[in-house]
């Protein structure tokens, strides 16, 4: 893991919504603050692991495509972020610093809500 402090390219790639996010293998900050922040880091390695167990770019689809559908169902950009499986997972999970050294594996699929 490579952590990479680049605030262009994560306005670019999140469409200047967020501070921080996860690439195989890196992880991309916006700021040296970020950087040393052991939540955001570990909020972000805990995607890593997810993108890692799904082979990156199954994930990616993945993750695209659970945003538009919840974005449609929703009607709001950040309503249908934050209920991502994979965001709900890594929000829910990130104080634990511990959490990567027990989690099971596609362990996000107990975030994933049919409703």
């Amino acid at each position: 893991m490579l952590i990479i402090k680049n605030k262009t390219l994560i306005k670019l790639l999140t469409f200047n919504f967020a501070g921080a996010m996860a690439l195989f293998p890196f992880i991309l900050v916006a700021d040296e603050n970020m950087k040393k922040d052991q939540t955001v880091i570990n909020h972000e390695k805990i995607h890593l692991r997810q993108q890692r167990e799904m082979l990156v770019i199954p994930f990616l689809m993945w993750y695209w495509g659970e945003y538009l559908i919840l974005r449609i169902k929703y009607k709001n950009h950040r309503l249908a972020y934050r209920n991502i499986s994979f965001e709900k997972e890594a929000y829910a999970n990130e104080s634990n610093l511990h959490y990567l050294s027990k989690r099971p594996f596609w362990a996000f699929l107990k975030y994933v809500s049919l409703k």
